[in-house]
């Protein structure tokens, strides 16, 4: 009798996402043989919901292992919201649990973030097979060192910044680059220090905006005729760390200003005379083929996700701790962010090259 294995994507869609697919199927392929289908779930936790689902074929996972994106398509479908029977009277985890056993599953594999985590571990607790596997590029999930698409999002948010240079030098100019990165700053951090930013902003570390202009003007009393920031999207100063997030949001709209990168350059024009811009890649930074590091990371973590699946090892997700791959509880790791710490060595470096971090 064959062993049925469900997978699906949820949340945003990063590089790699295909190369852990194509990882889980190979290998169970290899190890069971026929003894092994593998049906796809369609659009997230939304698919399952839905009952959107199909047996998928060995040949379908061909030729995916360098594509960006999900074959299987993906949709954010908010943790707050699963217990909430919405206009559309459903009742959102009985119908996945309906649908798991409808599609006659007997494990299922989800990748994705922490919201995606909070909600495997939901079904979990609630009787089902699970095994979560880390997808973001925000590397925020807890009890792994690493999460794939972290590193080609790195590659590519450190191209944005290397690029900004010539013009920021060209034009005089200081430029203000903003990172992907709500809660974490690991993407602002990394690639700000690949890229030689002189100024690096993120959401654990609320940045003084006297001690960011006056990093911008000890640059130029030194002969620097521009500055680089790479600013996390979740940046916020420290008058805003004292406030709820309902009020400094709303002191943002008030002034005409979104984000705190559009925030931050009009500061710095005001409080230096420097000219400034704003650079966006945004959804960029989440998109195209994986980088090689990612590749190798993503069939890691789908290969060993095939040996918990052939153990019958559940409610667990996929790790990376110290290099070795393993597995955490999903009880340990939903509802948890892994943020920058005080005492990261990435700080500490930062720092040595003289760095501002606001």
């Amino acid at each position: 009798m064959a062993i049925r294995v469900g997978i699906l994507t949820s949340g945003g869609d990063c590089p790699g996402l295909n190369a852990t697919i194509r990882g889980v199927a190979k290998a169970l392929y290899n190890r069971m043989g026929d003894k092994v289908e593998i049906v796809g779930i369609l659009n997230g936790y939304d698919g399952l919901i839905n009952g959107n689902y199909r047996e998928m074929s060995p040949d379908e996972f061909s030729g995916i292992l360098t594509v960006g994106g999900t074959i299987l398509g993906t949709k954010r479908t908010p943790f707050k919201k699963m217990r909430v029977v919405e206009d559309d009277k459903v009742d959102k985890v009985a119908a996945m649990k309906k649908n798991y056993r409808a599609a006659k599953l007997d494990c299922l594999l989800c990748l994705g973030g922490n919201g995606t985590h909070k909600t495997a571990n939901l079904l979990s607790q609630e009787g089902l097979n699970i095994i979560g596997l880390p997808k973001t590029i925000d590397n925020d999930i807890y009890g792994t060192d690493v999460t794939f698409g972290f590193h080609t999002a790195v590659d590519i948010a450190t191209e944005v910044i290397d690029r900004i240079h010539t013009t920021a030098g060209s034009h005089s100019r200081v430029m203000c680059i903003e990172i992907m990165g709500n809660k974490a700053g690991w993407l602002t951090l990394y690639s700000g220090i690949a890229g030689g930013a002189d100024i690096i902003l993120i959401p654990e570390m609320p940045y003084d905006i006297k001690k960011v202009a006056a990093a911008v003007e000890n640059r130029a009393k030194a002969g620097k005729n521009f500055s680089i920031l790479a600013v996390a999207e979740g940046a916020f100063s420290v008058e805003e760390a004292k406030l709820k997030r309902k009020e400094w949001t709303a002191q943002r709209a008030q002034a005409g200003y979104t984000t705190a990168t559009a925030r931050i350059a009009h500061q710095i024009e005001e409080m230096t005379g420097a000219e400034t811009r704003i650079c966006v890649p945004g959804h960029m930074q989440r998109g195209g083929s994986p980088s090689a590091y990612d590749r190798v990371l993503a069939t890691q973590f789908g290969s060993y996700a095939a040996s918990l699946v052939a153990d019958e090892h559940y409610g667990v997700t996929v790790a990376m701790v110290n290099r070795h791959v393993t597995a955490n509880p999903l009880a340990d790791i939903a509802g948890k962010t892994r943020g920058v710490p005080g005492d990261c060595d990435m700080v500490h470096v930062a720092r040595a090259m003289g760095i501002s971090l606001g």
